[in-house]
């Protein structure tokens, strides 16, 4: 077994999770099951279960596959200048896709969404880990915040990812607490426009940024 495949065998055993998960709870499973709910808890639709199959493909093999394929088709090999911390990121947001479809197994099971303060908590983790690892991001085509101003100026890059760093560990915080402190879907709402704004905030500085160090070009 070459060195290669024993470092990604635990990641593999984490993406058969919700795999041994669903196998174990088939036959209990109903035909019909929720496939979707809505803001407050509620079911608004359902399918055949075999598309819970579907579900748990998506999530932890489809990461899984694309951050292989990232670090391997990188065309400037920039993926790889991040070295264990790239295997680390990988790990983590496969573990938690993979955390997250046996969640989502489940409450299908059960055709319950009573707790989604474990939503929130978990995904205050995921930004949490993610706001951390912004900074070693080196420029490329696949992870980051990648706008037309951070692909065509490494500074601009990397001022980007210090600011979102820090307001996704900021948010991740938040949305820890707001998944312990509040019940029910009381903080879905809030949920969101936090979510829209650590989204587009970011997007936004990497193009005033651009222009400030233009500017500055311009002006020497």
């Amino acid at each position: 077994m070459n060195l290669e495949l024993r470092k990604e065998l635990p990641i593999i055993g984490i993406v058969s999770i919700p795999f041994i998960y669903l196998a174990t709870v088939w036959n209990s499973l109903p035909e019909r099951v929720p496939i979707h709910w809505n803001y407050e808890g509620q079911i608004d639709n359902w399918g055949n279960k075999f598309s819970l199959l579907f579900l748990v493909f998506m999530l932890p093999v489809l990461m899984y596959g694309l951050m292989t394929a990232a670090s391997k088709i990188d065309p400037k090999k920039r993926i790889s200048l991040m070295g264990r911390k790239f295997y680390q990121l990988k790990f983590f947001l496969v573990l938690f896709m993979s955390l997250l479809a046996t969640f989502i197994v489940y409450i299908t099971k059960n055709q319950s969404f009573s707790s989604p303060g474990l939503m929130y908590v978990a995904v205050g983790i995921l930004l949490i880990i993610f706001g951390n690892y912004f900074k070693v991001i080196q420029p490329n085509y696949f992870i980051g915040i990648r706008t037309p101003w951070t692909l065509e100026n490494q500074q601009v890059w990397k001022a980007t990812h210090a600011f979102a760093g820090k307001l996704w560990l900021v948010a991740g915080f938040v949305f820890i607490l707001g998944g312990l402190l509040f019940s029910g879907f009381n903080f879905s709402k809030i949920f969101v426009g936090i979510g829209l704004t650590i989204a587009f905030v970011p997007i936004i500085y990497s193009y005033f940024k651009f222009k400030s160090l233009e500017k500055k070009e311009n002006n020497l």
